[in-house]
């Protein structure tokens, strides 16, 4: 009598992203690494004096009118004022915050769509992956800062959250064209098999077998975005397009230059939003350079 096996129950070990990046960070050697350190402590300095400075040194109106015309710094305005008058240095704290939340929300608004599609153009193949790319390719093909020009004009009240939306939703498609080339790369592996094997549908095996192993990935392209928005806005403000009824380093740089401050020989008006932007940029950078070393194991063999 032929004895029939029964079918072996396949079991799937899933890592959340936290654990997996968590994983990744102390084999990656993260704390050795100078650059990543020299990062956050800049960041950690940027988010100190723009989210908790108001708090510090107390309330202020950055558009309160304090003394006279681009008057110097002095131990009663730090950092001088501007043409109006207004304190340079309460500007530079919520112009920080401004432009720190705006590049938070257009780096989470293009790393989500870009993951949404890129993923799903990877993992499905075939005519999705076909339409979803040549869409993309599409709207990579016109230039970001035309269609940014334009959704600004369009939109009458331009407030903090619609900047991040314009700035988001224009920003994702490098983001989706290299998640799909690494979703493309995993879809072939072998715990996605053995997960389908347990029943596992279109988006349980996206949530929980491909989008854990691109964690690390995801958050560097975050990361880009980030800096990317606030280098943005700061671009749409030079050019009257940034937020209303608020203020920004990116303003800051505008009321400068169409003010004259350059010419005047006041310094204080656009020197201190152009060394800020200057260094965000380049701490989200160095962290980003930083983590590509620590997730990447040939790079910290070299």
């Amino acid at each position: 009598m032929d004895v029939v096996a029964a079918p072996q129950k396949h079991t799937v070990v899933r890592r959340g992203p936290l654990r997996l990046l968590l994983s990744i960070l102390r084999l990656g050697g993260i704390g050795v690494n100078a650059r990543f350190w020299v990062s956050i402590g800049l960041l950690s300095a940027i988010l100190i004096f723009g989210l908790l400075g108001p708090a510090l040194l107390g309330k202020r109106d950055p558009l309160r009118i304090v003394g006279g015309l681009y008057d110097p710094p002095s131990s009663k305005v730090w950092l001088g004022t501007d043409n109006f008058g207004r304190d340079v240095f309460t500007q530079l704290m919520y112009g920080t915050r401004t432009s720190l939340t705006i590049g938070l929300i257009a780096g989470a608004i293009a790393t989500g769509i870009g993951v949404a599609i890129g993923t799903l153009a990877g993992f499905r193949g075939g005519m999705v992956e076909e339409a979803l790319m040549g869409f993309t390719n599409v709207v990579i093909t016109i230039p970001s800062i035309v269609i940014l020009i334009l959704l600004s004009i369009a939109v009458q009240s331009r407030s903090i959250l619609a900047m991040g939306l314009i700035i988001g939703i224009t920003s994702w498609p490098w983001t989706a064209r290299a998640v799909r080339a690494q979703t493309a790369s995993l879809r072939a592996r072998e715990h996605l098999d053995i997960a389908r094997l347990s029943g596992a549908g279109t988006l349980s095996l996206i949530l929980w077998d491909i989008i854990p192993y691109m964690f690390s990935y995801i958050f560097m392209a975050f990361v880009l975005q980030f800096a990317s928005g606030i280098l943005q806005e700061a671009a749409l403000s030079l050019l009257g397009l940034g937020p209303s009824n608020t203020i920004s380093l990116g303003i800051m740089l505008h009321w400068s230059l169409l003010w004259e401050a350059v010419r005047t020989g006041a310094w204080w008006a656009f020197f201190p939003p152009t060394v800020f932007l200057t260094v965000i940029a380049f701490a989200l950078l160095l962290l980003q350079s930083s983590l590509d070393e620590i997730f990447n194991p040939r790079l910290r063999r070299k």
